[in-house]
């Protein structure tokens, strides 16, 4: 049976050796052995079970391996305890170190996923609504077990505190007996270790909770190579070309999805009928995209770059993005976000909607609201925008919730739940897969209906717009396979399923009449090799700005636009 499905025992606080002891004075080294050797046999199960899968270690020489990589392990954590093992820091650090190793594991083990910089950041920027999605019993009790009840008895331990300078050499001697140990094993083991590592990178973020405190400390270091001030302005050329007589300015509208995966898409081949609006509309749909990152907070301010995903993750500078040069080059720009986490800095600079702004009848409760709640109003907020850049043309981002995970279930409506059973739980790995792939695919049929909703509305605006819809989902998302749940993999070692974000693009006729830019143009690229570096060239493309910083090579649509 797996570890987290045990019942917790009613002896977990006594297997540090730790409780009913308060009355005498213990070793702070002893507590930090007890509770090092906790967190490496119980933290780390995740790895572990890793390790047994790997077919290189499955024989005598790899059990000689795994414990002298639980000893690298440990050594690196005693490491640290070592260093904070004073009278008023060891009990707090060692608090620190249970949860954190007692949250990695949960997370690590449930999901699949790993922990690394970009889920940090992820952690760090989700608010109340996307915790509330996470929580549940299973998640209490791994916590419970794992961090809270050791983390309860070292505080009941009594620990005896020499002079600090005394406390100084037995802390020295600690972190050199820790790193000979570290050393000594890694030397032992180092020709297995550095294959492994060289062929299962995926593991070095497994080594719990030294993960999480690595990850935090790249956080901080990486914007630290950057140039510190303010974001630096991006296509300070930019205009529009001056509009034809009689010709009607853009409306359009450009959506951000959220973890649509583009083979769940029927209109990219997908056996089940998930897009049966979009089918009907003539959209076109491009089949073989390749996202910027891996989660949210990667992928956005990447695409919305001009820069090619490795330029960007290299980048001096923090600059604009897609939404300020549009707005710079005149358009009326209105950005509209139903999602909590926000947009990730690249609308900070233009008219934003925040979700807690969204409010419809029969579209929102219990803190959330379905993503076609912002339509609801949304001619009233675009006649709130200077009339002089209306008169040029308006361009409205809408930020979905889309196919948020874990909770899929709560993304749609009733009325969308046509693939059952769904999985109605955030737990997912209690769901059987089909389950969650159906509860999946429900929120990708209620992207559809709320795409065709967009078309829809812009439609009903072509007597005085020249309307457009482009769509382009973040990143996309593991429904199970091999054992994986979500997204934020680094990228190098991610699934394919994390990184095959969708591409819809809906052209009215008169769009197509005053751009060149037709349907069937863009239809006939629908297998062609792209990904998020065209997005930046390709939007200035379609809304026809000009500026040194568009590049036609990375422009979709720049072979189809008619000259001039």
């Amino acid at each position: 049976m797996p570890l987290f499905s045990r019942r917790p025992s009613a002896t977990a606080p006594f297997a540090l050796g730790l409780a009913g002891g308060p009355a005498r004075g213990g070793s702070p080294a002893r507590l930090i052995f007890l509770a090092t050797f906790w967190m490496v046999a119980l933290g780390n199960w995740p790895l572990w079970e890793q390790l047994a899968r790997l077919p290189e270690l499955a024989n005598w020489r790899g059990v000689a391996f795994g414990l002298a990589f639980a000893v690298i392990i440990g050594g690196g954590i005693a490491l640290l305890l070592a260093l904070l093992a004073w009278r008023f820091t060891l009990k707090p650090a060692l608090t620190l170190f249970l949860l954190a190793a007692a949250f990695g594991a949960y997370f690590m083990h449930t999901y699949g996923v790993v922990i690394d910089r970009s889920m940090m950041v992820n952690t760090l920027s989700t608010d109340s609504r996307e915790v509330r999605d996470l929580l549940s019993w299973r998640m209490a009790l791994v916590v419970g077990v794992l961090g809270l009840l050791p983390a309860v008895a070292v505080w009941r331990r009594r620990l005896a505190w020499p002079g600090w300078p005394r406390q100084l050499l037995r802390n020295l001697g600690l972190a050199l007996l820790s790193l000979a140990l570290a050393v000594g094993a890694l030397m032992l083991v180092f020709q297995d270790f550095a294959s492994v590592m060289r062929n299962h990178t995926q593991l070095r973020y497994l080594i719990n909770p030294l993960n999480s405190f690595y990850a935090l400390a790249t956080l901080v270091w990486e914007p630290g190579k950057r140039e510190r001030g303010p974001v630096q302005p991006l296509s300070e050329d930019a205009h529009l070309p001056a509009l034809p007589p009689g010709a009607k300015p853009p409306l359009v509208v450009l959506v951000l999805g959220e973890t649509a995966r583009a083979d769940h898409f029927a209109l990219n081949g997908y056996p089940r009928p998930t897009t049966p609006e979009l089918e009907k509309l003539g959209v076109a749909s491009l089949r073989n995209v390749w996202s910027c990152g891996t989660n949210t907070a990667a992928s956005v301010p990447c695409m919305f770059s001009p820069l090619s995903r490795g330029d960007f993750e290299n980048r001096k500078t923090d600059t604009e993005g897609l939404a300020d040069v549009l707005q710079r080059a005149g358009y009326a720009v209105l950005w509209i976000d139903n999602q909590a986490g926000g947009c990730k800095g690249v609308c900070q600079r233009v008219p934003t909607v925040r979700y807690h702004e969204l409010n419809a009848p029969g579209l929102c409760g219990d803190g959330e609201c379905f993503d076609e709640v912002m339509l609801h109003g949304l001619q009233a907020r675009i006649d709130q925008l200077p009339a002089e850049r209306r008169a040029r043309g308006v361009v409205v981002f809408m930020h979905q919730m889309g196919s948020h995970g874990p909770a899929y279930y709560k993304r749609t409506p009733p009325q969308f739940k046509r693939f059952m059973p769904e999985c109605a739980s955030n737990a997912l790995q209690q769901c059987g897969r089909q389950e969650v792939v159906n509860a999946f695919d429900n929120t990708i049929l209620y992207t559809d209906h709320f795409l065709a909703s967009v078309i829809g509305w812009l439609q009903q605006h072509e007597d005085h717009w020249a309307p457009a819809m482009s769509y382009a989902s973040d990143h996309g998302e593991s429904l199970g396979e091999n054992g994986l749940y979500l997204h934020g993999l680094p990228y190098g070692i991610a699934p394919d399923e994390q990184k095959r974000p969708a591409w819809i693009t809906w052209l009215s006729p008169g769009f197509q009449a005053e751009t060149g830019i037709t349907t069937a143009c863009v239809q006939a690229k629908q297998d062609e090799e792209f990904s998020h570096d065209n997005y930046f060239h390709s939007m200035l493309g379609l809304l026809g700005v000009q500026t040194r910083v568009h590049e036609a090579p990375l422009d979709i649509f720049a072979s189809c636009r008619k000259p001039g």
